[in-house]
């Protein structure tokens, strides 16, 4: 099984990729927000990482620079 997290602030665009991928030999995590998907990736094994550029909080280059980290 290989573990996706999709992060985005659009709900709908986060509910739409989870329905795609959902199922087979993914599981899927959701996060709203870069510190969202930060905390994903620090507490689950994941394996891809699905991310919006433009969030609130932590934008996606900051987020993505902070999970190099770990």
């Amino acid at each position: 099984m290989h573990n996706i997290l999709v992060c985005d602030d659009d709900r709908d665009i986060v509910a739409a990729l989870k329905i795609y991928l959902s199922g087979g030999e993914y599981r899927v995590f959701e996060a709203y927000n870069g510190a969202e998907a930060v905390e994903a990736v620090r507490k689950n094994d994941i394996h891809l990482v699905l991310m919006d550029i433009m969030m609130p909080e932590l934008d996606g280059f900051s987020a993505a620079r902070e999970i190099r980290k770990t």
